[in-house]
């Protein structure tokens, strides 16, 4: 078979059809495309829908029928991408330095660009949608206070909240939970707003890098930053987190999790979105907190960063006539592909998953009650 032919035959496994009339059909633009995808796997997927060689009106339904009937594993690899599997072996992605890249490259792109899309209170990670539908704000506030319930938060608490993001749960808890917060970060632009976003609370928010963290805490939590770590230095945290957390304390880890071991991150997110990223397994967690940690709870809702990432994409494209003056249109395609395939990863449930998992020191006397 021809290109055309055999890319044709893989995405009818997924039901889907080259320039089909349904909503969740690729339309193709460019014929170079089949060979392209089928050389250069899902690198090649996505740098050709920023090229503009092919459209898809429901580029989230697309990616979850991809993912759900495995067409993701019948397509090559670029060198590009074996290259970067041999430094993920070699090197330490993630050392200090190589932590930079992130930040460079994606969180400090402007703060403009986030609140375009996020809720009040910055939010970029899992909405809690148990109590709503399509409500992002209600979501986002349920989740904040779903932490603070499970770490049992009081007034009297000293939070110490790692990769602090933009401030949004240090104010939360300062304002909501009477309690004292510490932020860190490594993003100049965050901290910036962080500062004065919770001007005038019981907040105080540092740069910081996670190993070099000091000092004594009632309570820990590190909100979506776990990914951009590594698994040759989960370990680190973990011990440097016992180290600072009291002896009674809790430790709540709130991450992106892959139901599959892997030491690299997909190579068009690592290349366009979250350099040097990767989700931890379950396996890769149990190894880190082994010895360290007690695991008191571990609660999957995954399925809710569907309709997060896809509020987020609605509240972008309300947002683009704005962010256009400053941001290109391959940009705007670069994002709104990695909107909506995240959507339609998380939607899949084959390979992603979003768990917050309760860590005592030593145990939780009487145990540790669950909190929904």
């Amino acid at each position: 078979m021809n290109p055309k032919q055999t890319l044709h035959t893989l995405l009818s496994y997924a039901g889907l059809t080259i320039n089909g009339p349904h909503p969740y059909d690729p339309q193709i633009h460019n014929e170079q495309l089949y060979q392209r995808i089928l050389t250069g796997g899902s690198l090649a997927l996505g740098e050709s829908y920023m090229d503009g060689w092919w459209d898809c009106e429901a580029l989230d339904e697309m990616v979850c029928r991809l993912i759900r009937a495995r067409v993701n594993e019948k397509v090559g690899m670029s060198f590009e991408t074996l290259f970067y599997i041999l430094k993920s072996k070699i090197l330490n992605l993630q050392s200090k330095r190589g932590a930079r890249k992130v930040i460079d490259e994606h969180y400090d792109l402007g703060n403009d660009l986030y609140m375009s899309f996020l809720d009040p209170y910055n939010q970029y990670t899992c909405g809690y949608f148990a109590q709503t539908k399509d409500d992002l704000n209600k979501a986002q506030e349920d989740k904040l206070d779903l932490i603070c319930r499970k770490l049992q938060l009081k007034k009297e608490d000293h939070l110490l909240d790692i990769g602090c993001g933009w401030g949004g749960l240090a104010k939360f808890a300062a304002e909501k939970y009477g309690c004292t917060v510490t932020g860190v970060s490594i993003s100049d632009e965050q901290i910036a707003y962080a500062q004065s976003y919770t001007k005038g609370l019981p907040v105080e928010i540092l740069k910081c890098d996670y190993r070099d963290l000091t000092g004594s805490y009632d309570k820990v939590v590190s909100v979506g930053m776990i990914e951009h770590v590594g698994y040759k230095n989960h370990r680190t945290m973990m011990k440097t987190v016992r180290n600072i957390l009291k002896d009674d304390g809790l430790f709540l880890l709130h991450h992106i999790g892959s139901n599959k071991t892997t030491t690299l991150a997909d190579p068009w997110f690592h290349k366009y979105i979250f350099p040097n990223g990767l989700l931890p397994s379950i396996k890769q967690i149990a190894e880190a907190i082994e010895g360290i940690f007690v695991m008191e709870d571990w609660h999957n809702f995954g399925p809710y960063y569907d309709p997060t990432l896809m509020a987020w994409m609605k509240n972008f494209d309300a947002a683009w006539p704005q962010l256009k003056e400053k941001y290109n249109e391959r940009f705007y395609r670069m994002w709104r592909y990695y909107l909506l395939s995240m959507a339609g990863a998380f939607r899949s449930r084959q390979n992603n998953q979003l768990w917050q998992i309760v860590l005592s020191k030593n145990g939780v006397l009487g145990g540790y009650t669950s909190v929904r």
